[in-house]
Protein backbone atom coordinates (compact mmCIF):
# COMPACT_ATOMS: atom_id res chain seq x y z
CA UNK A 1 0.00 0.00 0.00
CA UNK A 2 1.52 3.51 -1.17
CA UNK A 3 1.36 6.69 1.13
CA UNK A 4 -1.69 8.06 -0.81
CA UNK A 5 -3.51 4.99 -0.11
CA UNK A 6 -2.61 4.93 3.80
CA UNK A 7 -3.29 8.82 3.73
CA UNK A 8 -6.76 8.54 1.83
CA UNK A 9 -7.68 5.75 4.38
CA UNK A 10 -6.85 8.42 7.37
CA UNK A 11 -8.99 11.17 5.75
CA UNK A 12 -11.72 8.89 5.67
CA UNK A 13 -12.18 7.22 9.14
CA UNK A 14 -11.30 10.79 10.47
CA UNK A 15 -14.66 12.15 8.43
CA UNK A 16 -16.76 9.26 9.32
CA UNK A 17 -15.37 10.00 13.28
CA UNK A 18 -16.15 13.85 12.95
CA UNK A 19 -20.14 12.93 12.03
CA UNK A 20 -19.99 10.19 14.62
CA UNK A 21 -19.12 12.67 17.10
CA UNK A 22 -21.47 15.71 15.79
CA UNK A 23 -24.50 13.15 15.71
CA UNK A 24 -23.50 12.77 19.29
CA UNK A 25 -24.00 16.76 20.04
CA UNK A 26 -26.97 17.06 18.20
CA UNK A 27 -29.01 14.12 19.58
CA UNK A 28 -28.20 15.44 23.28
CA UNK A 29 -30.31 18.65 23.20
CA UNK A 30 -33.08 16.64 21.58
CA UNK A 31 -32.86 14.54 24.72
CA UNK A 32 -32.98 17.15 27.09
CA UNK A 33 -35.84 18.66 25.76
CA UNK A 34 -37.83 15.62 26.19
CA UNK A 35 -37.34 15.60 30.01
CA UNK A 36 -40.83 16.90 31.27
CA UNK A 37 -40.71 19.99 33.27
CA UNK A 38 -42.21 20.14 36.83
CA UNK A 39 -45.69 20.73 37.35
CA UNK A 40 -46.71 23.62 39.68
CA UNK A 41 -48.45 21.37 42.13
CA UNK A 42 -45.25 19.02 42.44
CA UNK A 43 -43.04 22.13 42.85
CA UNK A 44 -45.25 23.14 45.73
CA UNK A 45 -45.27 19.60 46.97
CA UNK A 46 -41.34 19.29 46.89
CA UNK A 47 -40.72 22.89 48.20
CA UNK A 48 -43.18 21.78 51.10
CA UNK A 49 -41.40 18.60 51.75
CA UNK A 50 -38.19 20.73 51.79
CA UNK A 51 -39.76 22.61 54.62
CA UNK A 52 -40.81 19.73 56.44
CA UNK A 53 -37.51 18.54 56.64
CA UNK A 54 -35.68 22.10 57.68
CA UNK A 55 -38.57 22.17 60.47
CA UNK A 56 -37.39 18.86 61.63
CA UNK A 57 -34.03 19.77 61.53
CA UNK A 58 -34.90 22.88 63.83
CA UNK A 59 -36.62 20.65 66.26
CA UNK A 60 -33.81 18.75 66.90
CA UNK A 61 -31.40 21.46 67.55
CA UNK A 62 -33.80 23.01 70.07
CA UNK A 63 -34.59 19.71 71.98
CA UNK A 64 -30.87 19.63 72.48
CA UNK A 65 -30.56 23.24 73.28
CA UNK A 66 -33.67 22.53 75.28
CA UNK A 67 -31.89 19.72 77.35
CA UNK A 68 -29.16 21.83 77.85
CA UNK A 69 -31.48 24.52 79.33
CA UNK A 70 -33.37 22.23 81.79
CA UNK A 71 -29.87 21.34 83.10
CA UNK A 72 -29.07 24.72 83.47
CA UNK A 73 -32.10 25.73 85.43
CA UNK A 74 -31.64 22.83 87.17
CA UNK A 75 -28.17 24.55 88.02
CA UNK A 76 -29.54 27.74 89.16
CA UNK A 77 -27.46 29.21 86.24
CA UNK A 78 -30.45 30.63 84.30
CA UNK A 79 -34.08 31.44 85.61
CA UNK A 80 -37.50 29.85 84.59
CA UNK A 81 -38.26 32.66 82.39
CA UNK A 82 -35.45 31.68 80.08
CA UNK A 83 -36.26 28.18 80.48
CA UNK A 84 -40.06 28.58 78.98
CA UNK A 85 -39.14 30.70 76.36
CA UNK A 86 -37.23 27.85 75.32
CA UNK A 87 -40.32 25.33 75.79
CA UNK A 88 -42.45 27.63 73.78
CA UNK A 89 -39.39 27.93 70.39
CA UNK A 90 -39.89 23.97 70.44
CA UNK A 91 -43.69 23.83 71.02
CA UNK A 92 -44.03 26.32 68.03
CA UNK A 93 -41.22 24.35 66.02
CA UNK A 94 -43.51 21.29 66.16
CA UNK A 95 -46.60 23.36 65.62
CA UNK A 96 -44.68 24.03 62.04
CA UNK A 97 -44.20 20.59 61.15
CA UNK A 98 -47.51 19.34 61.71
CA UNK A 99 -48.96 22.32 60.13
CA UNK A 100 -47.05 21.32 57.00
CA UNK A 101 -47.67 17.84 57.51
CA UNK A 102 -50.98 18.72 57.13
CA UNK A 103 -50.59 21.31 53.81
CA UNK A 104 -48.25 18.40 52.38
CA UNK A 105 -51.40 15.94 52.73
CA UNK A 106 -53.39 18.65 51.15
CA UNK A 107 -51.28 19.04 48.33
CA UNK A 108 -51.79 15.80 47.13
CA UNK A 109 -55.69 16.24 46.67
CA UNK A 110 -56.70 16.67 43.21
CA UNK A 111 -58.33 20.56 42.62
CA UNK A 112 -61.86 20.41 41.73
CA UNK A 113 -62.91 21.10 37.71
CA UNK A 114 -64.46 24.18 36.23
CA UNK A 115 -67.73 24.29 37.78
CA UNK A 116 -70.86 26.05 35.45
CA UNK A 117 -71.10 29.15 37.76
CA UNK A 118 -67.52 29.74 37.27
CA UNK A 119 -67.66 28.97 33.96
CA UNK A 120 -70.33 31.40 33.48
CA UNK A 121 -68.87 34.17 35.54
CA UNK A 122 -65.55 34.53 33.38
CA UNK A 123 -67.36 34.17 30.00
CA UNK A 124 -68.40 37.80 30.39
CA UNK A 125 -64.89 38.99 30.96
CA UNK A 126 -64.68 39.48 26.75
CA UNK A 127 -62.11 41.67 25.46
CA UNK A 128 -61.95 44.86 28.27
CA UNK A 129 -60.46 48.29 27.39
CA UNK A 130 -58.67 49.40 30.25
CA UNK A 131 -55.33 51.46 31.07
CA UNK A 132 -53.46 51.61 34.72
CA UNK A 133 -52.67 55.41 33.51
CA UNK A 134 -49.12 54.83 32.65
CA UNK A 135 -48.03 52.94 28.97
CA UNK A 136 -45.11 51.61 30.69
CA UNK A 137 -46.67 49.80 33.07
CA UNK A 138 -49.54 48.79 30.59
CA UNK A 139 -47.20 47.59 27.93
CA UNK A 140 -44.95 45.18 30.76
CA UNK A 141 -48.96 43.82 31.65
CA UNK A 142 -49.60 42.84 28.16
CA UNK A 143 -46.21 41.87 27.08
CA UNK A 144 -46.29 39.42 30.45
CA UNK A 145 -49.48 38.31 30.31
CA UNK A 146 -48.93 37.25 26.49
CA UNK A 147 -45.24 35.68 27.33
CA UNK A 148 -46.95 32.94 30.29
CA UNK A 149 -50.66 33.09 28.94
CA UNK A 150 -52.28 35.26 31.78
CA UNK A 151 -55.02 36.95 30.93
CA UNK A 152 -53.95 40.90 30.59
CA UNK A 153 -56.93 42.28 32.08
CA UNK A 154 -56.89 39.82 35.09
CA UNK A 155 -53.42 41.06 36.02
CA UNK A 156 -54.88 44.52 35.70
CA UNK A 157 -57.71 43.67 37.87
CA UNK A 158 -55.19 41.98 40.70
CA UNK A 159 -52.57 44.85 40.65
CA UNK A 160 -55.49 47.75 40.86
CA UNK A 161 -56.95 45.51 44.12
CA UNK A 162 -52.88 44.87 45.12
CA UNK A 163 -51.77 48.24 45.13
CA UNK A 164 -53.62 50.84 43.03
CA UNK A 165 -51.01 50.99 40.54
CA UNK A 166 -48.24 52.08 42.98
CA UNK A 167 -44.87 50.96 42.14
CA UNK A 168 -43.31 51.88 45.51
CA UNK A 169 -46.12 50.80 47.91
CA UNK A 170 -45.10 48.65 50.99
CA UNK A 171 -47.75 46.88 53.40
CA UNK A 172 -47.81 46.03 56.71
CA UNK A 173 -47.22 42.60 55.86
CA UNK A 174 -44.30 43.01 54.30
CA UNK A 175 -45.42 42.56 50.42
CA UNK A 176 -43.71 45.13 47.88
CA UNK A 177 -44.87 46.61 44.73
CA UNK A 178 -47.07 46.49 42.00
CA UNK A 179 -47.99 43.17 42.55
CA UNK A 180 -47.37 43.24 45.96
CA UNK A 181 -44.71 40.56 46.09
CA UNK A 182 -43.91 39.17 49.32
CA UNK A 183 -40.17 38.80 49.73
CA UNK A 184 -40.64 34.38 49.70
CA UNK A 185 -42.84 34.68 46.66
CA UNK A 186 -40.19 37.31 44.81
CA UNK A 187 -37.31 35.25 45.76
CA UNK A 188 -38.87 32.71 44.29
CA UNK A 189 -39.45 34.17 41.09
CA UNK A 190 -36.33 35.59 40.57
CA UNK A 191 -37.21 39.03 42.08
CA UNK A 192 -34.19 40.99 43.13
CA UNK A 193 -35.97 44.50 43.19
CA UNK A 194 -39.41 43.95 44.23
CA UNK A 195 -40.21 48.00 43.74
CA UNK A 196 -39.00 47.61 39.88
CA UNK A 197 -41.99 47.71 38.14
CA UNK A 198 -41.07 45.07 34.62
CA UNK A 199 -39.13 42.75 37.67
CA UNK A 200 -42.70 43.13 39.84
CA UNK A 201 -45.39 42.68 37.46
CA UNK A 202 -43.14 39.39 35.46
CA UNK A 203 -42.99 37.88 38.72
CA UNK A 204 -46.17 37.99 39.78
CA UNK A 205 -47.65 36.87 36.37
CA UNK A 206 -45.96 33.73 36.66
CA UNK A 207 -47.15 33.12 40.41
CA UNK A 208 -50.70 34.14 38.31
CA UNK A 209 -49.99 31.59 35.75
CA UNK A 210 -48.43 28.86 38.51
CA UNK A 211 -51.72 29.17 40.35
CA UNK A 212 -54.14 29.31 37.43
CA UNK A 213 -51.96 25.85 36.42
CA UNK A 214 -52.51 24.50 40.22
CA UNK A 215 -56.38 24.86 40.01
CA UNK A 216 -57.70 23.68 37.18
CA UNK A 217 -57.95 27.46 35.18
CA UNK A 218 -60.03 28.23 38.86
CA UNK A 219 -59.71 31.92 38.58
CA UNK A 220 -61.22 32.49 42.73
CA UNK A 221 -59.01 30.02 43.56
CA UNK A 222 -56.14 31.54 41.59
CA UNK A 223 -56.86 34.92 43.27
CA UNK A 224 -57.85 32.99 46.99
CA UNK A 225 -53.79 31.58 46.31
CA UNK A 226 -52.64 35.07 45.87
CA UNK A 227 -53.72 36.58 48.71
CA UNK A 228 -53.41 33.97 51.08
CA UNK A 229 -50.92 31.24 49.68
CA UNK A 230 -51.88 28.18 47.47
CA UNK A 231 -51.17 26.45 50.80
CA UNK A 232 -54.57 28.05 52.61
CA UNK A 233 -56.52 27.30 49.41
CA UNK A 234 -55.16 23.63 49.63
CA UNK A 235 -56.02 23.30 53.46
CA UNK A 236 -59.35 23.51 52.88
CA UNK A 237 -59.42 21.29 50.73
CA UNK A 238 -59.30 23.82 47.41
CA UNK A 239 -61.57 25.96 48.34
CA UNK A 240 -61.86 29.94 48.89
CA UNK A 241 -60.31 30.07 52.77
CA UNK A 242 -62.63 31.28 55.28
CA UNK A 243 -60.82 34.59 55.95
CA UNK A 244 -62.61 37.43 55.55
CA UNK A 245 -60.00 39.33 54.09
CA UNK A 246 -59.50 36.74 51.53
CA UNK A 247 -63.41 36.53 50.34
CA UNK A 248 -63.78 39.85 50.55
CA UNK A 249 -60.68 40.22 47.93
CA UNK A 250 -61.29 37.28 45.63
CA UNK A 251 -65.22 39.06 45.26
CA UNK A 252 -64.30 42.16 44.40
CA UNK A 253 -61.76 40.83 41.71
CA UNK A 254 -64.04 39.10 40.10
CA UNK A 255 -66.70 41.83 39.87
CA UNK A 256 -64.54 43.68 38.03
CA UNK A 257 -62.98 41.04 35.93
CA UNK A 258 -66.38 39.95 35.14
CA UNK A 259 -68.13 42.70 34.56
CA UNK A 260 -68.24 44.31 31.07
CA UNK A 261 -66.97 48.16 31.27
CA UNK A 262 -64.14 50.18 30.03
CA UNK A 263 -61.93 51.75 32.70
CA UNK A 264 -60.99 54.64 32.08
Amino acid sequence: MNFFAIFTGFQKAALLLGFVVIGLFSAAPVQAQQTPAASPKSEIQSSLTDLSNLYKSEIERLEKRHEQSQQLYNDGLISRVDLEKGEKELSDARAKVEQITRDIAAANQPAPGLTPEVVSELAAAGNQVWTTGNAKIDNLIRYYGGQYGVDPFLIYCTMSQESSFTAGATSPKGAQGLMQLMPDTAARYGVTNPYDVAQNIKGGTRYLKDLLKMFNGRVDLALAGYNAGEGAVMKYGNTIPPYNETRNYVRLILKRYTTKKQVS
